[in-house]
């Protein structure tokens, strides 16, 4: 198989969660463990920090990438879900893992793996875990797919957890309430590793106490730390004054970036005491380039100006309050608001969140979890949002392009997959 075909192999033959939803999901970790047998125990011959939370892990891993990356380390970094292309889960140094490595990974381990009935997330975690094993990384990021304690990541030994943050999602899986929804995530918590905690509040808070008690790992809420003395947001991204590591620059310029760069610092912090090599240049550096050292796409990217086009990954209750504040501070004619979202989500509770004076162009990202667009359009009525209906992602661009004066804003969002076909078509990547 060529590449193509073997990414097609990858897709249509093994459960894809990015996909399909929940019929691609496998509770337990059975699989990974038998997986992580086969090939001996990469994720073993390395360091690992663990990255779980409803939103923001994706900044907080590749951030921290960039910074250890500064600091002279080789760096893995696993992630997903992946926007445009299927490589940009699994990189090191910031270059995605090669096309030839995943042809030949497949071809000479599909008959030892197959009768394994792994999904997706499965082997291409594993095969991340075999990537960076065998081009020796000091150290590899590694982010959650979904929850925690089940999650085909938790079966590594990291020498730092870090949880995010907590909000309503998946909950068909990690369950219906914040303290159910905790209680998954806390369980990339071990004994004896600690935990950084970037957010978190009453029950939530307690939930992660007990647990981190229960199995005595020490555990630090980023909000107690107060390691950010000020910041100011300025066009080309934050700008924080800290307790520790003098002024820094931020690169990623979304409201969500406060809570996440006090997280991450809180963390780097964490990982000087556990012995690594940090400077504070190397700190300044991940923050003010992480976008060029890692490849990071779709947080609050600009990808058009005249008029401005951004666009935003977040899908959930908890990332689109940060959107709607951000959309209410920026300054525009009209703001046009491309939208698309998938089956599986708290849509209403979204929906209430956004808006209202913004002209919606409802349309569908091309995965079969994709909600209909006239679907949408319906439930959005109902939230006093109005709009037309478009049935793919470049038409709803298009119709908000030429309907928009260069002064106006253009943001495009409500899904991952909204923002992949987005960047695609006006990046042409």
């Amino acid at each position: 198989m060529n590449y193509n075909e073997t990414v097609e192999y990858l897709y249509n033959q093994l459960p894809v969660y990015q996909k399909i939803g929940g019929a691609a999901y496998k509770e337990g970790l059975d699989n990974s463990l038998a997986l992580d047998k086969l090939f001996d125990y990469p994720h073993t011959k390395y360091k690992t920090i663990h990255v779980a939370g409803t939103n923001g892990k994706g900044s907080v891993s590749h951030t921290l990438a960039a910074i250890l990356q500064q600091a002279g380390y080789k760096v893995g970094l696993y992630t997903s879900p992946h926007l445009v292309d299927f490589r940009e889960r699994i990189r090191i140094n910031g270059k995605m893992i090669s096309k030839q490595y995943i042809v030949d990974f497949v071809e000479a381990n599909k008959a030892a793996f197959e009768p394994i009935q792994p999904s997706f997330f499965e082997l291409t975690m594993t095969m991340a875990f075999k990537y960076f094993a065998d081009n020796e990384v000091d150290v590899a990021v590694v982010e959650v797919g979904l929850g925690g304690r089940l999650d085909s990541t938790n079966i590594i030994t990291p020498d730092l957890s870090i949880i995010t943050n907590i909000s309503k999602d998946h909950t068909q899986f990690l369950g219906d309430t914040p303290e159910k929804i905790t209680a998954e995530k806390a369980g990339i918590i071990k004994a004896g590793i600690p935990v950084v905690i970037g957010e978190a509040e009453g029950s939530v808070r307690k939930v992660f106490e007990e647990t981190a008690g229960r199995v005595g790992a020490p555990i630090l809420f980023a909000e107690d730390e107060r390691i950010i003395k000020s910041s100011i947001r300025t066009a080309s991204g934050w700008l924080f004054d800290t307790r520790y590591f003098d002024q820094v620059k931020g690169q990623l310029t979304g409201y969500a970036q406060l809570k996440n760069a006090a997280t991450i610092l809180t963390a780097v912090k964490e990982l000087i005491r556990l012995g690594y090599n940090i400077s504070t240049k190397a700190i300044r550096e991940g923050f003010a380039y992480v976008v060029d050292i890692t490849g990071l796409m779709g947080r609050w990217q600009t990808v058009q100006t005249n008029p401005r086009i951004i666009c935003d990954t977040a899908h959930n209750v908890g990332g689109m309050k940060y959107i709607a504040e951000q959309l209410a501070g920026e300054r525009y004619g009209k703001l046009h608001f491309v939208l698309g979202m998938v089956n599986d989500k708290d849509i209403s509770a979204v929906l209430d969140l956004l808006p209202k004076e913004a002209i919606y162009y409802f349309t569908r990202a091309s995965i079969p979890r994709a909600l209909d667009e006239k679907e949408l359009a319906s439930k959005a009525a109902m939230a006093g949002l109005t709009g037309q209906v478009y049935h793919t992602i470049k038409e709803a661009i298009d119709a908000a392009k030429q309907a928009s004066a260069t002064n106006d804003l253009i943001f495009i969002g409500g899904s991952n997959f909204v923002v992949a076909d987005a960047l695609e078509y006006l990046l042409d990547i």
